[in-house]
C-alpha cells in the first residue's frame, strides 16, 4: 500500500550541458524483458559483457516511477538547506570508518598549491531492518516511511533481477546472489542524498578533479540520472577516460569491489571519478542520488569456486588468496576501507593513496595527473 506522501518542495533538473563530451558507450539493460527464460539469457551476457569491458551500465524500465525518483531528489534538497549546525548532529565517527548519517564539507585538500578543500556532502541513510538506528532530521524524519519504500523497491524492482542475471551469466543457481543480497540481513548498504557545492571558474581552473579516480566497495551501486555532466569512468579495455551521459528514464550502475573478490576478478570494480563540469555547468551545484548493495556483513569475500565459466577462465584466486593472507569478511572490509577513505587528508597524497588497506590488498592511484606529493593530514 503506498505510504502517505508529505509536503515536498519540487525538484527541478538542470539543462543537459550543450558541449559535445567525449561519451562512453555502454549498454542499456531493459528490465522489461526480465522475467522469461530467453530475456534474461539475453541480459545475463548484456550484464556480463558490461561489467567486464565498461564497468558501467545503464538499466531502463525498472518499475519505479520517475515521480518516485523525483522525491528523494526533492528531499535531498530539503535536507542540504538546513542550517550547517543542524547537520552537523548527525556526523557519525568519520575515523573510525562509521558513515551512515551525514559528512561535511572540507575534510579533503583537493589543491595542495592554495589548500582549497572539497565541497562535497555526503548523507548516508542505512537499511530499514531492525539492525540499525534511524535518527534523522527534519525533513528526512517526517518523510522516513516513504524513503524505506524507496529503498526496499531498489532491492526488488533493481538488484534481484541484476544478481539473478549475474548468476545466470556464472552458470550458477539463479538465487547465488540474491541469497547473500537479503534486504532482511544485516549488511552495509545505504541510500544517500550527495551534494557537490560548486566552485568559481579561477578555483576550477586549480582542481584536477573533485572526487579523483577509485572503486566503491561493495556489490553494485545505482546512481540516478542527474544532468551535470561530472562523472567518467576509466574504460577496462583501452584505459581512456569517458565522460558517462545523462539517459533519461534510466539509472547507472557500476560493479564494485566486493564483486571483483567473490569472481577473483572476473568481474571487474569500475574505476571513476567526478571531474570539473563543463564550462556551461560550472555555475551548478550537483545534486546526486545513490544506493550502495553490500554482501551480508558475515559473508567471506573468498573466490566463488562453483562457478563453472569462472574455473574454465582461470579465475579462482583474489588478491587476498592470491597472496596467502586471511580472506576478509564483508564487514571486516567494508570498516577497513570506509576508515581509509574518511581520513582526513590531501587527495594527492601518495602514501594514503597507494596504503594497504588489509593485508594482500594495496590501494593504487588511477589518475596520470595525481601529482604524487606527501601531505600531512
Amino acid at each position: 500500500m503506498p505510504v502517505p506522501a508529505p509536503e515536498l518542495g519540487s525538484y527541478k533538473f538542470v539543462e543537459e550541458t550543450k558541449e559535445n563530451l567525449d561519451w562512453a558507450d555502454l549498454v542499456t539493460l531493459d528490465l522489461s524483458k526480465y522475467g522469461t527464460p530467453e530475456g534474461n539469457k539475453e541480459l545475463a551476457q548484456f550484464l556480463i559483457k558490461a561489467v567486464r569491458e565498461k564497468g558501467f551500465f545503464y538499466v531502463k524500465n525498472f518499475n519505479i516511477s520517475q515521480e518516485h525518483v523525483n522525491r528523494q531528489f526533492a528531499l535531498g534538497k530539503e535536507f542540504y538547506e538546513l542550517p550547517l549546525e543542524e547537520k552537523l548532529k548527525y556526523v557519525p565517527d568519520l575515523n573510525n570508518g562509521k558513515f551512515n548519517g551525514y559528512t561535511p564539507a572540507g575534510r579533503y585538500v583537493i589543491d595542495t598549491k592554495s589548500g582549497l578543500r572539497d565541497r562535497t556532502e555526503i548523507y548516508n541513510i542505512p537499511k530499514f531492518n531492525g539492525y540499525f538506528p534511524h535518527d534523522h532530521p527534519s525533513p528526512v524524519k517526517e518523510s522516513l516511511a516513504e524513503v524505506e519504500e524507496f529503498a526496499r523497491s531498489l532491492h526488488s524492482e533493481v538488484l534481484d533481477p541484476l544478481y539473478v542475471l549475474l548468476a545466470i551469466a556464472l552458470e550458477l543457481p539463479e538465487d547465488y546472489f540474491i541469497n547473500i543480497h537479503k534486504y532482511q540481513e544485516k549488511s552495509e548498504d545505504h541510500l544517500r542524498y550527495m551534494k557537490y557545492s560548486k566552485f568559481s571558474p579561477e578555483e576550477n581552473a586549480k582542481i584536477n578533479h573533485w572526487v579523483p579516480g577509485h572503486t566503491d566497495l561493495g556489490s553494485f551501486t545505482l546512481l540516478f540520472r542527474q544532468p551535470v555532466a561530472a562523472l567518467q569512468i576509466k574504460d577496462h579495455t583501452t584505459g581512456e577516460w569517458k565522460s558517462v551521459k545523462p539517459q533519461d528514464g534510466t539509472l547507472t550502475v557500476n560493479a564494485c569491489d566486493a564483486l571483483s573478490f567473490l569472481t577473483g576478478g572476473y568481474v571487474k570494480s569500475t574505476i571513476h571519478r567526478v571531474t570539473t563540469p563543463p564550462k556551461d555547468q560550472q555555475h551548478i551545484d550537483r545534486l546526486g542520488l545513490l544506493y550502495f548493495s553490500r554482501p551480508h556483513n558475515d559473508i567471506v569475500l573468498a573466490t566463488i569456486q562453483e562457478s563453472p565459466v569462472l574455473q574454465r577462465e582461470g579465475y579462482t584466486q583474489n588478491e587476498f588468496e592470491a597472496t596467502g593472507n586471511p580472506v576478509p569478511t564483508m564487514e571486516e572490509w567494508t570498516f577497513a576501507k570506509q576508515k581509509w577513505q574518511r581520513t582526513q587528508k590531501a587527495v594527492y597524497d601518495k602514501s594514503h593513496s597507494t596504503a594497504t588497506i588489509l593485508p594482500g590488498f594495496k590501494e593504487k592511484i588511477y589518475d596520470d595527473e595525481m601529482r604524487p606529493v606527501e601531505v600531512a593530514a
